[in-house]
């Protein structure tokens, strides 16, 4: 596995997103060391939350949260998946699976850093990812937010507004990251976040991550990732630790996955599930703030 790293000059001077950046080094059987980035904010040892970002943004995704966690007195992590951000990319749309996603994130979580007693936050793919941890090591975690994500198994047709996106990002020749960021957005992005948005993939050759995530969702009962997926909502199915659905009111692709997690996941059984309303796909960007004070207030009890 050939490993391209992104010149770190294409990080200068990014807007509003000041916080330190944090390395492990991963020792991955299949290519040696890979590194993964993370942000971080909050006092060391406050509870807690994992911040799992999905396709095709990063870590930067997140800017609008980490301050309002970090001032409720939380420890908040939001690293970049492996081919994004910060982090080493594979080079090849080959040499990214579901499952080796899966094990980068944990053996960073639990390996690298520790992490115990864990609130995780997963939107997109970040949901698709952090689930399949809850599942696999549940006492590392003491609670979930789903915002805007599920866990599909291939036993439900996806929804066409998915294979909409599945099929642009297939047959784009220039994979244009900031307008996919955008278009699931409801509010109106700034040229300067845009361009951060676009900042980790100086060309094509780095975009083998973004390019191969739709293709790495479960679509098909006997598909890559099923049986994993089935799995994990086997355990989940069972796991008594609280969740909360934090889906926003715009979101056409993973809307239709909140009543399922409610019903499906004895955790969020008498929760009362807020609604982020005037946002898209990636609430984070249209209501950061409020997720952030719902996460925090999630966490706390209140």
């Amino acid at each position: 596995m050939r490993l391209l790293r992104t010149p770190e000059d294409r990080f200068a001077d990014l807007p509003d997103f000041d916080f330190p950046t944090h390395y492990a080094d991963l020792d991955d059987p299949r290519c040696g060391i890979v590194r993964i980035a993370y942000v971080e904010a909050g006092p060391p040892d406050g509870p807690v939350v994992l911040l799992l970002h999905g396709e095709p943004s990063w870590s930067y995704l997140y800017r609008k949260l980490l301050g309002v966690l970090a001032a409720a007195g939380l420890r908040a992590i939001a690293p970049d998946l492996v081919g994004f951000g910060r982090s080493d990319k594979p080079a090849e749309v080959a040499d990214h699976t579901y499952a080796r996603h899966v094990e980068w994130m944990r053996a960073l979580a639990f390996d690298a850093l520790d992490l115990r007693e864990v609130t995780l936050l997963g939107q997109d793919w970040g949901g698709l990812i952090g689930l399949r941890m809850v599942a696999e090591n549940p006492d590392r975690f003491a609670r979930v937010v789903a915002a805007n994500t599920g866990l599909p198994t291939g036993d439900e047709e996806m929804p066409a507004s998915w294979w909409a996106f599945h099929d642009a990002v297939q047959k784009a020749p220039v994979l244009d990251i900031a307008r996919f960021v955008q278009s699931g957005c409801r509010t109106r992005l700034p040229d300067e976040v845009r361009a951060a948005y676009d900042a980790p993939f100086p060309n094509e050759m780095y975009k083998a991550g973004p390019r191969a995530m739709p293709g790495l969702v479960p679509v098909t009962p006997d598909g890559p990732g099923s049986e994993d997926n089935r799995r994990a909502w086997a355990v989940l199915s069972e796991l008594d630790i609280p969740v909360l659905c934090a889906f926003s009111d715009g979101d056409p692709i993973t809307g239709p996955m909140a009543p399922v997690l409610q019903r499906r996941l004895p955790g969020a059984a008498g929760l009362d599930h807020p609604t982020i309303r005037g946002a898209g796909h990636f609430l984070q960007e249209d209501a950061g703030e409020e997720l952030a004070r719902v996460v925090a207030g999630f966490v706390r009890g209140g």
